[in-house]
């Protein structure tokens, strides 16, 4: 039988499409704070980092006000879920490709977000994979990316070997996060960082479609 080997998945850009949501919340919790709303462009490009370091990032601020700031964030991102009325869709080919590795005999698979735990779970239960994922890193017990931190704990708690292991993800800070802790990285194209940055910050491979993934798995880690 072949070697087992992780597989983990970025969340935001990668599996759900939130930008536009977080870019809303971004701007709405800028203007609450008297700043010059970010552009959107703007907010996608620091989508990945834990909240706060986000926030120190976009609002070039210290991180007194930056933890001041994801609290107002989160409250617009409660007041939306209260609502009831939106909710973050999967990417086209998303559940195919992770049914399709769910049941891959040496496959098992990982999420490492900088979303909160509490919201991970949200979105798996939105969309019924929490039985796909064996193990979920987040800030709430990591460093935020591109620290090795999520990676290396993953591999601690099913016993893979980081070179045994993929990140799959759309930024830079996944791409990163996977190089700096020996896994393999795969790019995707559909979400918020250009290609080129992908390529530039050592994507072992880029994808365009969720029905290239399980070929780009088997070369990267062979």
């Amino acid at each position: 039988m072949a070697e087992p080997r992780l597989v983990m998945f970025d969340m935001d850009g990668t599996l759900i499409d939130s930008g536009s949501i977080i870019a809303e919340h971004m701007a709405a919790t800028f203007r609450d704070h008297g700043l010059d709303v970010p552009t959107a462009e703007m907010s996608h490009s620091i989508i990945g980092l834990s909240l706060e370091i986000a926030m120190e990032r976009l609002a070039q601020c210290d991180a007194e006000t930056a933890i001041l700031m994801a609290g107002t964030y989160r409250q617009h991102y409660r007041a939306m879920l209260a609502g009831g009325d939106r909710h973050e869709p999967l990417y086209a080919g998303a559940l195919e490709a992770l049914n399709r590795l769910r049941v891959h005999e040496t496959s098992i698979l990982g999420i490492a977000t900088g979303k909160g735990l509490s919201g991970v779970n949200r979105i798996l239960a939105l969309h019924a994979l929490a039985d796909h994922f064996v193990t979920l890193q987040t800030p709430d017990h990591n460093p935020s990316k591109p620290h090795p931190g999520m990676i290396l704990r993953a591999c601690a708690e099913t016993g893979i070997d980081p070179d045994c292991t993929v990140m799959i993800g759309d930024t830079t800070f996944d791409m990163e996060l996977g190089r700096s802790a020996g896994a393999r990285t795969i790019g995707v194209s559909w979400g918020y960082h250009a290609r080129v940055a992908l390529e530039e910050s050592g994507a072992h491979i880029i994808i365009d479609d969720y029905a290239d993934l399980d070929d780009a798995i088997e070369r990267v880690l062979s």
